[in-house]
């Protein structure tokens, strides 16, 4: 009996160590890809839903998404640190030492969302109200956010545990559950918001009532075990150094992904000066931009696993041909899609807004967005190999660039100086800024790794 349950655990995971490297990649990252396209596309059709109430109610649901946004800069924080510590430590042999530190992080994660739900519910109409949210934009957006934010903590054990199962090898489950949590989402969407007439407050219960469905399997995987690591209460351990390890890797991603909810609060801030159309337009640019992004993003995190695992096995050259050939398709798919943006840009926006104002401006929001989004794929791809290898502080450097420190003096100067061109000037800017960065990054540690290859090659043949 054991054995035929080894065997069946075995066949429904990949297997990091596997040669034939293009296709241990496709296989992790593919899955990877489709579950954070779902979620691109489960924000584009919530924006879609919405949409069609009018250019208020989007304008109220795009001020709401940095305070998304600071609840998943957490989860991610928690989600980057566990994976890169799971696949280290499944590289060197040590599945005890792996299941520890994802028990420990869904341990963490649940306290902190309880405490950041009721931090934020209390604070939720002065947070709005520095926003500049208008008298029209105000209540829908606490009504939205009232309904949403009791969810926190399941979102964030939703973020945690699907970077658990991706980093043992498992992105399929990863990915079929995003696919049943996004069906689930459309069908309620439609039913709340148009057969029951609950407007905002339908897309919010629609969404929490996805994320109860989401976190319902992935208990269901770790009850059942079918995972490489032992997620349990018996194998939390709240040492200092576990923690510690967790957070210094967790840290940087954490601190970007808060940037970019910061970085969203001074966007929508910025365009509410302009007014409700400028904020509803501002919100379809971002969520276009957003479709774009998390595919990549999916790539990057499909090949987390297998950096992870070869810098633990201290297999160097293989980490070389992991970067070389994930590099190679972030950058495509990025330049790739700023082109078909740019060509089907009038189409795209129209899905989300029949206002011809709004549409005006967010087609002109869209183009500038995306001038510069080629880079993006250097720049995800460079921050995914920096966590994966451990390297926190550089890993800060290039992750920071974007949506951080330059992006937000662009943001608060420029419209000052350009209006609303302004506004949309920070964010290519920023772009372009971050890309360069990540490419001079990149091309450094490259040379560091062949350098350091040999030395670490005559290391594993002397050792017994």
């Amino acid at each position: 009996m054991n054995e035929r349950n080894a065997t069946r655990k075995k066949s429904r995971h990949v297997d990091l160590s596997d040669q034939k490297l293009p296709r241990l990649l496709l296989r992790l990252a593919i899955p990877s890809v489709i579950g954070l396209s779902i979620n691109a596309f489960q924000q584009a059709l919530n924006a879609i839903f919405v949409g069609s109430l009018g250019a208020q109610a989007i304008a109220a649901v795009s001020m709401t998404m940095p305070i998304i946004f600071l609840l998943g800069a957490v989860g991610e924080g928690i989600g980057v640190g566990t994976a890169s510590f799971i696949s280290r430590h499944l590289g060197a042999g040590n599945e005890l030492e792996a299941s520890r530190g994802a028990s420990t992080a869904l341990a963490l994660a649940a306290p902190i969302g309880v405490i950041m739900t009721i931090a934020l519910l209390v604070t939720l109409r002065g947070i709005f109200v520095t926003l500049r949210a208008s008298p029209t934009i105000l209540p829908i957006a606490l009504d939205y956010a009232t309904i949403l934010l009791p969810g926190s903590t399941l979102m964030l054990l939703n973020i945690v545990s699907g970077f658990i199962v991706r980093a043992e090898g498992n992105t399929r489950f990863s990915m079929w559950t995003m696919l049943t949590a996004f069906i689930l989402n459309a069908l309620l969407d439609a039913v709340f918001i148009f057969l029951l007439g609950l407007g905002v407050r339908g897309a919010a219960l629609a969404t929490l009532i996805s994320q109860i469905a989401a976190i319902s399997l992935y208990i269901a995987y770790f009850a059942t075990r079918l995972g490489t690591v032992l997620v349990s209460i018996s194998q939390v351990s709240l040492r200092a150094d576990r923690i510690g390890q967790l957070a210094l890797i967790g840290a940087p991603a954490t601190t970007t992904s808060i940037l970019a909810a910061l970085a969203g609060m001074f966007l929508y801030g910025a365009a509410a000066r302009f007014g409700d159309d400028f904020i509803a337009a501002v919100g379809i640019a971002v969520r276009v931009l957003t479709i774009g992004a998390l595919p990549i993003t999916g790539v990057c995190i499909g090949s987390q696993a297998v950096l992870g695992f070869c810098w633990g096995a201290r297999d160097l050259a293989r980490v070389m041909k992991v970067a070389k050939f994930m590099l190679s398709i972030t950058v495509a798919l990025s330049f790739a899609y700023s082109a078909a943006v740019m060509l089907f840009v009038w189409p795209l926006v129209r899905l989300f807004s029949d206002s011809d104002k709004v549409t005006e401006i967010a087609v002109s929001s869209c183009i500038v967005f995306h001038l510069f989004f080629g880079l993006y794929g250097i720049q995800s791809f460079v921050t995914t190999m920096l966590q994966s290898l451990g390297r926190a502080r550089l890993s800060a450097v290039v992750s920071f660039a974007r949506q951080g420190y330059l992006f937000i003096p662009a943001v608060l100067l420029f419209p000052l100086i350009s209006g609303f061109s302004g506004v949309l000037a920070s964010q290519a800017i920023a772009e372009l800024g971050a890309g360069m960065i990540a490419l001079f990054v990149m091309l450094r540690e490259f040379a560091e790794l062949r350098q350091a290859g040999p030395a670490y090659s005559e290391g594993n043949q002397r050792a017994p």
